[in-house]
């Protein structure tokens, strides 16, 4: 997949390999105190599930939990997401938009992306949600580029993260946020001396570099799921 998250361990509900970081009884400790998932969600993750190895790409309902609560907080009336898979993340920013509020998200896939529409559809967030499908960079660049997002969730192929932060960057308003997913690589960031590194963990490695003394941009690292940077684009 293009613009589909790599695959890296995860779960819908509380059982996920991602936030590997932390004991697993701690872990289980902070779901358990966090808002659980609905049954939309819950149903939409044992469907993501039943597609192995694929399924693993989807994030943990904490992560989703997260991103409700930072759109619902920031009220963008324009999000995009870049990667939507079958549409547990989508679906979390969609619930956290104010009234008015439209999520445009890309991908490649209209297979994955049929189980998203679906679930849009039975959560009544699909007036909100539109999806183009097709290379996420030609569809970033075919958009006007000026200030237009508040919010942006960067989950594809890592390698194309820096062109999809290039290419987002101009296109958000200021003080938007730009959330990137699975930013530590299963903690494989943090080992420059491995020469059998991925290409995606030497992107990321870059990647996670440059943002740190990028003057554009005021950067948070979370140690949430496979870690998740924050960016608000500055004045």
């Amino acid at each position: 997949m293009t613009d589909s998250a790599d695959v890296a361990p995860t779960s819908g509900n509380t059982d996920s390999g991602k936030s590997g970081f932390l004991p697993p009884g701690l872990r289980g400790y902070l779901v358990a105190h966090g808002s659980p998932p609905d049954g939309i969600l819950v149903d939409l993750a044992a469907e993501t599930a039943a597609l192995g190895d694929a399924g693993r790409m989807q994030i943990p309902a904490e992560q989703g939990a997260l991103l409700t609560i930072l759109t619902a907080a920031l009220a963008p009336s324009r999000a995009i997401e870049i990667g939507t898979f079958t549409g547990y993340s989508s679906l979390c920013v969609a619930r956290g938009l104010p009234p008015g509020g439209h999520l445009l998200c890309l991908d490649v896939s209209d297979e994955w992306t049929s189980v998203a529409r679906r679930y849009w559809e039975r959560a009544g967030v699909s007036d909100r949600v539109e999806l183009r499908l097709g290379p996420a960079a030609e569809s970033l660049a075919a958009l006007p580029e000026e200030p237009t997002f508040d919010l942006a969730f960067i989950d594809a192929d890592k390698q194309s993260y820096p062109a999809y932060f290039e290419l987002l960057l101009p296109r958000m308003n200021t003080n938007g946020l730009i959330i990137v997913d699975n930013v530590l690589q299963s903690g494989r960031v943090l080992d420059e001396e491995d020469e059998e590194d991925s290409p995606s963990v030497v992107t990321m490695r870059g990647f996670n570099a440059a943002l740190a003394v990028d003057a554009r941009v005021q950067v948070v690292v979370l140690p949430v799921a496979d870690g998740l940077t924050i960016a608000r684009k500055l004045p």
